[in-house]
């Protein structure tokens, strides 16, 4: 049987529904992939937001160390700068 042009135009409908149905069965895949992509770029994004939040805690701590060291720093200088007592005895 040899196909006639009459029969390839009765066929484009089919094959074209035929690619269609395909495309969409991708992008249904897709659709799955990029959900599993973003749950996991927002996992991340929490994780990375955790990390901050306890870097800002440690500056913040480190800082309030530091400003209580240059405070006996100062003393200590002050208490070696000043004249010694006689000694007991």
């Amino acid at each position: 049987m040899f196909l006639t042009k009459q029969h390839l135009m009765m066929a484009r409908p089919l094959v074209v529904a035929i690619v269609a149905a395909v495309c969409l069965g991708a992008c249904a895949t897709y659709k799955e992939e990029f959900a599993t992509i973003n749950s996991r770029l927002d996992s991340l994004d929490a994780k990375v937001q955790g990390a901050a939040q306890s870097a800002e805690s440690a500056n913040q701590s480190a800082q309030q160390a530091n400003q209580r060291l240059d405070q006996i720093e100062s003393r200590v200088q002050q208490l070696e700068t000043k004249p010694g007592r006689p000694p007991r005895g």
